[in-house]
């Protein structure tokens, strides 16, 4: 049996998959880690008294997860990379897999340092130092790092039943983005250089397709509608909407090929930025024979808010 956690972290993105075998775990992944904090300085400053926001590290320890075989980041935007230090402070792990490796005498980047730097340039440094930083505060907690190269579609067999693609964006962006980050690390700071790849980082997003006992389930990252268009799809049973089903998340061309069954919307409720989309959520509801929400996303008329610590579903 396939479990899969879409962890309700609030702002970002955290997706637990487990297979049980008799009733025993025999395999754990992590798919992103979530925010830094369940609450943002741009967003409301107070939760719902019903809210059920979970830090992905807390809700690993909840479910009595200790070890993960693979803990996969998409990108480093902080919604997917900020948990990481709660998340090591709950597991060990396998082996991580992304597509940057902080080297390994990396040092703190004070990104809010006094360093003449735009905020942007800023927030793009502030992600790779958080990173690195919570690497280097948890020695010995990951066994093995992997750096994807990009240049190609990965396949691994995760257990004799469960396998998975992991499907990267253009090819040139991870040297580029190798690059951007090794100049920061030796203390470099072109802001250029640090805006342009901030506006890249969505797009460098990986995506990953599991298929387990005829099942199929995409998890969208934050890749862009746009990044989908030269991919040959075949349909999905259960899709993890792209970007937090903001207008540019999602295209009818793209479900047209997905065709979820089910759709699943990692997002904060309450978010100033209409994420998600109330388009979006018409669209998808056009395909999907069901819609969920990891947070309790309220829009009138359109969507109720569902309170819970996951959107928790199983494949046997």
């Amino acid at each position: 049996m396939l479990a899969l956690d879409f962890i309700n972290v609030g702002n970002g993105d955290s997706t637990l998959i487990r297979e049980f075998e008799n009733g025993e775990q025999i395999f754990a992944m992590l798919v992103d880690c979530g925010h830094d904090n369940l609450l943002r300085d741009d967003h409301p400053t107070e939760l719902d008294p019903r809210s059920q926001r979970i830090y992905a590290g807390d809700f690993l320890k909840k479910q009595g997860v200790t070890h993960l075989d693979m803990l996969l980041l998409t990108h480093f935007h902080r919604d997917h990379v900020g948990g990481l230090g709660r998340v090591l402070d709950a597991v060990t792990v396998d082996r991580l897999v992304s597509t940057y490796t902080p080297p390994e005498d990396s040092c703190n980047l004070e990104p809010d340092g006094d360093n003449g730097l735009p905020r942007a340039a800023r927030n793009a440094m502030r992600c790779v130092d958080m990173y690195a930083r919570m690497l280097r505060e948890h020695p010995g907690r990951v066994r093995e790092m992997v750096e994807l190269p990009g240049d190609r579609q990965e396949f691994c067999r995760l257990t004799a039943g469960l396998s998975m693609d992991i499907i990267c964006g253009e090819p040139a962006l991870y040297p580029r983005q190798k690059a951007v980050y090794d100049a920061v690390f030796r203390g470099e700071r072109n802001r250029y250089d640090l805006m342009q790849w901030g506006k890249c980082m969505n797009v460098s997003s990986l995506r990953q397709r599991l298929h387990y006992h005829g099942k199929e389930i995409v998890l969208g990252g934050d890749a862009y509608a746009v990044v989908w268009n030269n991919d040959m799809l075949s349909p999905c049973d259960i899709l993890k909407v792209p970007h937090h089903a903001s207008l540019s998340s999602t295209s009818r061309k793209l479900l047209d090929m997905l065709h979820p069954k089910t759709a699943v919307v990692s997002v904060a409720a309450r978010r100033p930025d209409e994420r998600p989309h109330p388009y979006i959520i018409s669209l998808i509801r056009e395909y999907a024979e069901e819609l969920h929400f990891t947070d309790a996303v309220d829009i009138p008329g359109l969507v109720e808010p569902v309170f819970h610590e996951s959107v928790h579903m199983e494949i046997e």
